[in-house]
C-alpha cells in the first residue's frame, strides 16, 4: 500500500482540538470570529449577483472592479502604492498567506516568526518544507531586533510580522517596523506582512504596514481580507498584494490551485468595501469588549493579562495558578465551564491561554464569574 509523505505525520493542526464546539453550558472564548452578523447590504449583493446569474468564470485574481477598489482602499488607507493588476482576491487570508510563501522561498529556506505566533504559519512552512525560525518578543509581545538579527543565516530568505497580532494582541510601532524594514534591506529579505487585523487598533500609534516605507514595498508581500474587519469569515475572502513579478507568480498559483473565488461573491466583496461606518461601529463595540475583559481578568487571582493594543484576542498568563497551560484550559471546561485555547500549542506560549473578546458581552461577563469563582 503507498504510503502518505513522512511531512505530513506530524502535521500541526494548531488550535482545532480547542475549537471544538463545546456544548450549550460552555462560555466559548476560543473562536477568532467576530460576533457580528455580515452587513446587510453586503449579503443582499451576494443573492443579488447569484439572482442575476453570476455563476460563471471570470477573470482568475478576482474582477478588474473589485481590485480597483481594493487597490484605493490600500492605497488611501495604508499608504501603499499598489495597482489594480497588482492585487488577487484569495479564498481566505490563509490561501494568501501560502501563495506569498511559495513565491518567495523554496523548500529548506528558513523564515523569521516573532513567538507567540499562530500556529497556521507553522503548519504552512511545514507543508512548504521551508524552516520556521522563530525569534524573540518582548514583555508587551512586541519584536525583539536584535533576536531577529541574530538568526539571520544564509538561508533565510523572510520575516514574517502579523500586526495586530493573534494571539497577542500587539500593536507594532512604527518604529519596529521600519527597524525590521531596515533589517530586511540590509540582508535583502522578503516580508510577508499579515495584516488581517490592521483596521481593528486600540493604540495611540497607527497601523504601519511595511510596503509603505521605503525600501518596503520592492520585498513586501501583503495579506489581508474581509473576514475580520467585516464579520465575513465564512465568505472566504482574503486579500495579496506585492510587487508585480511575486504577484504573476501568485497569479500562477491561483490559476493552477483553484482559478478563482466564487463569482458572486465579487460584488459583495465591493459593496463590503463601502461599509465603514460598519466596521467603525464593530470597533466601538470589541473596544467596549476587551475594557470589560481586562477589567474582569484583573480581579480574578492567578491571571494577570498584558493590555491588548489591537485585533480581539487577550494572552493570559495563567504561571501563577502553579498549572500548566494544558491543564489550566482543560480544568477551565471541566470544571467552570469555560473553553480557553492553552498557550503551549503556540511556540512560547506555556503560561498563558489565549481568549477570544470577540464573543458577545454577556458571556465575557458569565466567564469571568464563573473562572473567578473557580480560582477563588
Amino acid at each position: 500500500m503507498p504510503e502518505v509523505p513522512e511531512r505530513f505525520s506530524n502535521l500541526a493542526i494548531g488550535f482545532t482540538p480547542y475549537l471544538v464546539k463545546p456544548s450549550e453550558d460552555v462560555i466559548r472564548w476560543t473562536v477568532g470570529e467576530p460576533g457580528f452578523d455580515t452587513p446587510r447590504p453586503v449579503v443582499d449583493a451576494a443573492i443579488e449577483a447569484l439572482e442575476a446569474g453570476q455563476t460563471k468564470y471570470t477573470r482568475g485574481p478576482g474582477s478588474m472592479e473589485l481590485c480597483t477598489q481594493i487597490s484605493e482602499q490600500l492605497n488611501r488607507m495604508w499608504d501603499l502604492e499598489t495597482t489594480p493588476e497588482t492585487v488577487m482576491v484569495t479564498p481566505g487570508a490563509k490561501q494568501a498567506l501560502l501563495y506569498a510563501m511559495m513565491v518567495t522561498m523554496e523548500a529548506g529556506d528558513e523564515l523569521l516568526v516573532p513567538a507567540p505566533a499562530w500556529p497556521t504559519y507553522e503548519g504552512q512552512t511545514a507543508l512548504l518544507g521551508i524552516n520556521i525560525v522563530f525569534t524573540e518578543t518582548n514583555d508587551l509581545f512586541h519584536p525583539m531586533i536584535e533576536s531577529m538579527r541574530s538568526s539571520i543565516t544564509d538561508k533565510t530568505k523572510a520575516i514574517l510580522l502579523n500586526s495586530p497580532n493573534n494571539p497577542t494582541g500587539a500593536v507594532y510601532t512604527p518604529e519596529e517596523i521600519q527597524a525590521i524594514v531596515a533589517l530586511a534591506v540590509e540582508h535583502d529579505l522578503w516580508i510577508i506582512s499579515d495584516e488581517i487585523y490592521a483596521r481593528l487598533l486600540w493604540v495611540d500609534w497607527p497601523h504601519i504596514s511595511p510596503a509603505s516605507i521605503p525600501g518596503g514595498a520592492e520585498r513586501t508581500m501583503v495579506v489581508t481580507g474581509f473576514s475580520k474587519s467585516f464579520a465575513m469569515t465564512g465568505w472566504r475572502l482574503g486579500v495579496l498584494t506585492g510587487p508585480k513579478e511575486a504577484m504573476k507568480a501568485a497569479f500562477a498559483c491561483q490559476a493552477n490551485a483553484n482559478s478563482h473565488v466564487p463569482t458572486f461573491l465579487m460584488p459583495a466583496a465591493s459593496v463590503a468595501l463601502t461599509q465603514d461606518e460598519a466596521v467603525d461601529e464593530f470597533c466601538i463595540q470589541y473596544n467596549r469588549r476587551r475594557n470589560i475583559l481586562m477589567e474582569g481578568i484583573a480581579s480574578i487571582p492567578g491571571m494577570e493579562l498584558v493590555e491588548p493594543e489591537g485585533a480581539f484576542y487577550a494572552f493570559i498568563d495563567i504561571t501563577s495558578s502553579g498549572m500548566t497551560s494544558i491543564e489550566f484550559a482543560d480544568r477551565a471546561l471541566d470544571e467552570a465551564r469555560v473553553q480557553l485555547i492553552p498557550g503551549s500549542l503556540i511556540e512560547g506560549g506555556e503560561g498563558f491561554v489565549r481568549v477570544s473578546y470577540a464573543t458577545d458581552e454577556a458571556d465575557i461577563r458569565e466567564g469571568i464569574a464563573r473562572l473567578k469563582a473557580w480560582l477563588s
